[in-house]
């Protein structure tokens, strides 16, 4: 999936969140890292059509995206989204949060949809999960109801949003797991992370925002071993401080 950013800008209220943010390149599994506060999720947003720029141009795969309502739907559904919060319908059971977007959005038959839900759901390890609410289930068990909710209309591309964030580290390995388990049969994914060992290990390359401004870009190995900017130098610099 082929993504172009020109001179991309984001303001709210008039602050400015994105600064000039050009980029062009095929991406199949994408680590976005840095401070908080850097434009990472709204840049994420952005892609997804999910908010419009300010200013700047989005192009997939050679599409530009045009940010109006009539036609951003049909974007949309051909994106996966995940985010910190799970976001599931709390009145349903596993399969149905997985099953009813099938059916409504995309139009799958009901009884297609229930089944594609249920072998995602035992591929996910939560086979013993299909009837319980969000309620009953683990914070990592819901994260992982939501990648399959976000991967049962075969995405072109799953965006997702610092989905370890609100959990508990062995909740984050097995999500981690997950996610690199996709890329195995693969899904191609952003993703917006602090997990810095997976930035390194399970995505291709990292982008580095700082400030609003996309600072370094390349293949995930070069940007850990040879920060090129002292922003990145001192950003992995505190995150290993406390490091085992």
């Amino acid at each position: 999936m082929r993504i172009r950013l020109e001179h991309l800008e984001k303001e709210f209220d008039g602050v400015p969140v994105l600064r000039g943010i050009d980029f062009d390149d095929d991406v199949t599994t994408l680590a976005v890292i840095g401070p908080s506060g850097g434009g990472k999720s709204t840049l994420l947003r952005i892609v997804g059509g999910l908010i419009a720029p300010t200013a700047g141009t989005v192009e997939v795969d050679g599409e530009r995206v045009d940010f109006d309502e009539r036609t951003l739907p049909a974007y949309r559904a051909s994106l996966g989204f995940v985010f910190q919060a799970s976001g599931l319908f709390h009145h349903l059971g596993a399969l149905e949060n997985v099953a009813l977007p099938l059916s409504v959005v995309h139009g799958v038959p009901e009884d297609e949809a229930r089944a594609r839900a249920a072998d995602l759901l035992a591929r996910f390890g939560l086979a013993a999960e299909e009837a319980k609410r969000p309620a009953q289930l683990s914070g990592g068990q819901q994260q992982r109801v939501a990648i399959a909710r976000a991967v049962a209309a075969e995405p072109k591309m799953l965006l997702l949003d610092e989905p370890t964030s609100a959990l508990d580290p062995e909740y984050t390995n097995d999500v981690l797991d997950l996610i690199r388990d996709l890329k195995e049969t693969g899904t191609r994914f952003i993703v917006v992370t602090h997990e810095m060992g997976f930035a390194r290990h399970a995505c291709d390359k990292a982008a580095f925002l700082h400030g609003g401004r996309l600072l370094e870009y390349g293949e995930s190995a070069q940007l850990f071993d040879r920060p090129a900017t002292p922003e990145l130098q001192r950003f992995l610099g505190k995150l290993l401080e406390w490091s085992i």
